[in-house]
């Protein structure tokens, strides 16, 4: 059968987009904050929150709003649902944390991104196995295969760019490829899912799980009120770190110049000096 990915047009994916872009950059910040803290363990629960919850699986679900199958209802399993959330939050909270307590980015860095990747792919799938359609879903081995490599590639790039990415600007510019890696990684996915009749399941499914819609208006206000509160939390703590470094700046004594000019410095300055206080007719006959 054929699927239809994009039942509203370019709706879902634009929105699912932002939503991935949004939730890596707060996670960005906050893993930023988490290697600079005494106690980064609050900074890194909320850098799994944000790219985890929001970056990965919100970004998915929305997605999956545009997602249908002609002629079947699609209906969600709400506790596998939430499964696929918490295995994406976790998932990326050990990598987080392996890689910013490591003390070696050569190891930590690739054992990091494979985890975390791994549950990116198992929050994917997970989360469509979370759909009721009464049919039978198939997966291509190939595509699935590709759709796990660019998670752990799109993990392991997302690690390391919260490692080293200083700046706004950078900061939005690795915000939007770690969007563009999630989002290729989902339809990926998808594409890789095929589905056929199934007599067994035709009865039930429909009357099992509930209906996207009614699953969209709660995920909407738990992920805008978790949203708002990271981005207090991040705004706050980019006040806070801007005061204390101008602060500690104006404390700094300022150390005195060491360097002595030299005789022809002296000289030089001097004859540009009183070449200045010279009227013009004088300059130019001094310059003859």
């Amino acid at each position: 059968m054929e699927f239809d990915h994009f039942s509203y047009g370019w709706i879902t994916p634009v929105v699912a987009f932002f939503i991935s872009v949004l939730g890596s950059l707060l996670g960005l910040r906050c893993t930023s904050h988490a290697r600079l803290a005494e106690w980064p363990v609050g900074w890194l629960i909320a850098a799994a929150i944000s790219l985890g919850g929001a970056g990965i699986w919100v970004m998915h679900f929305t997605a999956m709003l545009g997602f249908s199958i002609p002629g079947a209802t699609i209906r969600y399993d709400v506790p596998v649902t939430l499964l696929s959330a918490a295995i994406a939050i976790v998932f990326v909270w050990i990598g987080l944390s392996i890689v910013v307590r490591g003390r070696r980015e050569i190891v930590a860095l690739p054992i990091g991104g494979a985890i975390t990747g791994l549950g990116v792919a198992a929050m994917h799938y997970l989360g469509m196995f979370a759909m009721k359609t009464g049919m039978d879903m198939e997966y291509t081995l190939g595509t699935v295969a590709l759709s796990i490599l660019i998670a752990v590639v799109a993990a392991t790039a997302a690690l390391w760019f919260m490692l080293h990415v200083r700046g706004l600007l950078a900061t939005v510019g690795a915000a939007t490829i770690m969007g563009l890696a999630v989002c290729g990684m989902h339809y990926t996915g998808m594409y890789s899912m095929h589905a056929a009749h199934s007599a067994h399941h035709a009865a039930v499914a429909p009357d099992s799980g509930v209906a996207p819609t009614q699953l969209l208006t709660p995920l909407i206000v738990t992920v805008t009120l978790v949203l708002m509160m990271l981005v207090i939390m991040v705004g706050f703590a980019e006040i806070d770190e801007r005061s204390t470094r101008d602060e500690r700046l104006d404390r700094e004594p300022r150390e005195p110049s060491t360097h002595w000019p030299t005789t022809d410095e002296v000289r030089d300055r001097q004859a540009a000096d009183w070449g200045l206080r010279q009227p013009a007719h004088r300059r130019e006959l001094s310059r003859r």
